[in-house]
């Protein structure tokens, strides 16, 4: 494996980092960002309904409201995917039915990935059976820790294999990496294990997504696309709540990767009350009306 992380040498330091994200945000103080931003942001949102208390009957009122959005908001596109436990697969397959968004499901032992293998390779299965289009996963955090990255690259290679012609995005949990090392090399492993996007955060941990670990994910992203000529996408996941924390991702990922990164197919914000603050917000820009919208 050291000879596959030599191919990739860390290109920064802490403070490299901290100097490149102070000068993007002050780039973004300076900017006034219009309600075509904030819709395209929008469009990039993964819905999520990941609470112990989720029935089949909550999960199906939740994407009935998707369902509905585009007649409520007939000026703007709806958000990415649905994102459910896997256990709501056939829910989300008979009842999401507004035309682009995706289904998705978190899966394979979420959010502590702490099972047999064979069971995530099973859930996944089951699941996709069900018809979902993307899957999130979380790698084997402890034993990434441990130095047991081959054990980390062969079994996100068989859950590549298990999720098929559907997305898979790898989850890293970054709030539990050590340091930007780490973070580096675990982007690096769930990529060329066959990952479509990497992910920050199962938002089940006390640390989620922040820029630090955005910045090292969306570098590794380019420099992995610079040696295998591979496209990855990113999401950023867990505590983006206000519209001004969507905004410096989606500045994050126009600086490093680029504006064509700038849509749905490759950028994507993991969130569950990030929706009605954009739509808030986009309100209040363009009809200077300041009502709290509460649609999902």
């Amino acid at each position: 494996m050291e000879q596959f992380f030599a191919n990739y040498p860390l290109p920064f330091n802490e403070t490299d980092i901290a100097s490149s994200l102070d000068a993007i945000r002050m780039q973004n103080s300076q900017v006034q960002f219009s309600s075509d931003v904030l819709k395209s942001v929008f469009s990039c949102i993964d819905l999520t309904t990941l609470n112990t208390a989720d029935s089949a009957f909550s999960v199906r009122e939740f994407c009935n409201k998707v369902n509905r959005f585009t007649d409520t908001f007939p000026s703007m596109s709806n958000v990415a995917a649905v994102c459910v436990y896997p256990v709501f697969a056939p829910v989300i397959k008979s009842s999401l039915v507004a035309p682009g968004v995706k289904r998705a499901v978190v899966a394979a032992g979420f959010p502590s990935s702490q099972t047999f293998t064979d069971i995530k390779v099973l859930e996944i299965r089951k699941a996709v059976d069900f018809g979902v289009d993307e899957v999130d996963v979380v790698i084997s955090v402890g034993e990434f820790l441990d130095g047991n990255h081959e054990f980390i690259l062969e079994e996100i290679r068989l859950i590549r294999d298990a999720v098929g012609e559907a997305h898979l995005k790898v989850i890293l949990e970054t709030g539990l990496l050590p340091d930007i090392q780490s973070i580096w090399r675990a982007s690096l492993l769930a990529m060329e294990a066959g990952a479509d996007f990497i992910k920050t955060s199962t938002g089940k941990s006390p640390v989620s997504a922040t820029p630090e670990a955005a910045f090292v994910m969306l570098h590794a992203i380019r420099a992995f696309g610079v040696v295998t000529g591979k496209k990855v996408g990113f999401k950023p996941a867990g505590g983006i709540v206000t519209p001004a924390d969507a905004l410096l991702y989606y500045s994050l990922v126009s600086v490093i990767l680029g504006d064509a990164w700038l849509n749905p197919q490759w950028f994507r914000i993991g969130a569950s009350r990030l929706a009605n603050h954009l739509l808030t917000e986009i309100q209040l820009l363009e009809s200077g009306k300041c009502n709290e919208i509460a649609f999902f």
